[in-house]
């Protein structure tokens, strides 16, 4: 190993730009730390192909990502060759700019602020999983009120949703692997509701149905207020891991789907059919069922 840590700790002003970005290991006790230029990582994308890459190593290392800058930081024991071996593998352009013992100042840091983001994405999801809920629930009685198949199909996706966020809940902190099983697990639980969601629009076709337009615009609006408010929450963390980017699909999809229920409402009010109501359910559980095929094809 080529450097030594001095007292103070010191480093290159890249590798303090480090301490200030996106952390991902549950251990930084690594013996050294070396910073890689990796030329072709530009968004988070790479970033993911990388943590999968290291994830197979048998030694537990820490992560820091700097993308702006294309700098890797890794801390690590005796098995820098295997690490540099696994990076360049990847064809991103990775070189190995410096290597030096890791500090257990810098160590402290990068631990601090792991935990920090490990805690943020677990508020954020606590506060998912309660709005959904509660929103499913508002949604079902009023779907069931309003005889709007819109609604009913809407709130069975907001019970999808909640149990999404529950897994992802379980899935911080985890490996990319469990992560990566959270986010299928949560896709199939997505294709089985949309087809429920579709029987009841069947259903309501074949024997009829007076949805209430007022009730479907009023409660189509309270829950895209909710589903805004969920992307809001999910923004910071959506690229952490596919447990998340999936948590991310599934709000922006609601988001469709409640405007859609908005404009259905409107309709049945102009033409006083029940046709718009059954179209958006239908259209509701097609984006559903469209939303499971993207995260059951997440792979990393």
């Amino acid at each position: 190993m080529s450097e030594k840590c001095s007292g103070q700790c010191q480093s290159s002003p890249a590798s303090n730009d480090l301490n200030n970005n996106h952390i991902d290991s549950d251990d930084f006790g690594g013996k050294f730390v070396s910073t890689f230029k990796v030329s072709q990582m530009d968004c988070p994308s790479e970033e993911r192909l990388i943590r999968l890459a290291i994830e197979g190593i048998s030694t537990t290392i820490g992560l820091q990502f700097d993308i702006p800058s294309r700098l890797v930081k890794v801390f690590h024991d005796d098995n820098l060759d295997e690490i540099t071996n696994k990076l360049q593998s990847l064809n991103l352009g990775a070189s190995l700019e410096s290597t030096s013992e890791s500090c257990s100042k810098e160590a402290a840091r990068a631990r601090k602020l792991d935990q920090s983001n490990k805690a943020s994405e677990m508020s954020a999801l606590r506060w998912l999983l309660l709005i959904n809920g509660v929103m499913f629930f508002v949604e079902v009685v009023a779907g069931v009120i309003a005889q709007s198949a819109g609604l009913i199909a809407d709130s069975l996706d907001m019970f999808a949703d909640a149990a999404v966020y529950g897994l992802a809940i379980y899935a911080v902190g985890k490996t990319v692997s469990l992560k990566l099983r959270a986010a299928h697990i949560s896709g199939l639980l997505q294709v089985i509701l949309a087809l429920g969601a579709l029987s009841e629009v069947i259903r309501r076709f074949i024997y009829g149905s007076e949805p209430i337009s007022s009730l479907m615009m009023i409660f189509g609006g309270v829950a895209l207020i909710a589903n805004v408010a969920c992307l809001f929450l999910i923004y910071r963390n959506k690229e952490d891991g596919a447990h998340m980017k999936a948590s991310w699909i599934f709000s922006a999809n609601d988001v469709i789907a409640n405007v859609g229920v908005i404009l259905a409402g409107l309709l049945v009010t102009l033409t006083d059919s029940r046709y718009p109501d059954l179209v958006i359910g239908l259209i509701i559980s097609l984006v559903v069922l469209n939303g499971a095929r993207r995260i059951l094809q997440l792979k990393y």
